[in-house]
C-alpha cells in the first residue's frame, strides 16, 4: 500500500475515518455505560473510569484487525521476564517483537542489574526451547540483546 501513492492516500483517508468513529463511538458508549452505573449506586468518578475502560473495550470492534490500538499492561518482573522469553524470540510475530524489544530496552535502562539476563529463550536460558522449529540464529540473537547494554 505504501508504494502505491493513491492507495496510501485511501488507505490513510479510511484509517482517520475509522478513527473518528470509533472516539465517537467509544464517547457514546461511555455515556450510556456511565449512566447504567450510577444507576447501579456507582459512584460517578468509579462510573467514569470504569464506563471509558469498558466503552474502549466495545468500540474497538469496529477497528480493522490491521489498525494500531492502545494497549495498558501491568506486570510484575517475573511476568516480565516471561513476556521477554515468549515475545523476544525470533519466531514470535513481528510487531509484538518490536513492542518486547522496546520494552526490555526500558527496563534494561531503568534497572539494568535486574534485566541483565532477561530476552528470549536462548539469552535467559542459554538455549532454544523451540527444538526443530528453531530460527538457528542463536549466536545473532545473542548479540542483538547484548547491544541493549552498550
Amino acid at each position: 500500500v505504501s508504494e502505491i501513492p493513491q492507495a496510501k492516500q485511501e488507505y490513510d483517508r479510511i484509517v482517520s475515518e475509522i478513527s473518528k468513529s470509533y472516539s465517537l463511538i467509544a464517547d457514546m458508549l461511555t455515556e450510556k455505560h456511565k449512566a447504567d452505573f450510577i444507576a447501579q449506586g456507582m459512584e460517578e468518578k468509579t462510573a467514569s473510569s470504569k464506563a471509558r475502560k469498558l466503552a474502549n473495550e466495545d468500540a474497538r470492534f469496529i477497528l480493522p484487525n490491521a489498525c494500531e490500538t492502545k494497549i495498558i499492561v501491568t506486570m510484575n518482573v517475573r511476568s516480565l521476564f516471561n513476556f521477554f522469553k515468549h515475545r523476544c524470540c525470533n519466531r514470535a510475530q513481528w510487531e509484538i517483537r518490536a513492542v518486547a524489544d522496546e520494552m526490555l530496552r526500558l527496563c534494561i535502562q531503568t534497572a539494568p542489574h535486574i534485566f541483565r539476563y532477561a530476552g528470549p529463550s536462548c539469552v535467559a536460558d542459554g538455549k532454544c526451547p523451540e527444538g526443530k522449529m528453531s530460527c538457528g540464529k542463536i549466536l545473532q540473537v545473542k548479540d542483538k540483546y547484548a547491544r541493549f547494554f552498550r
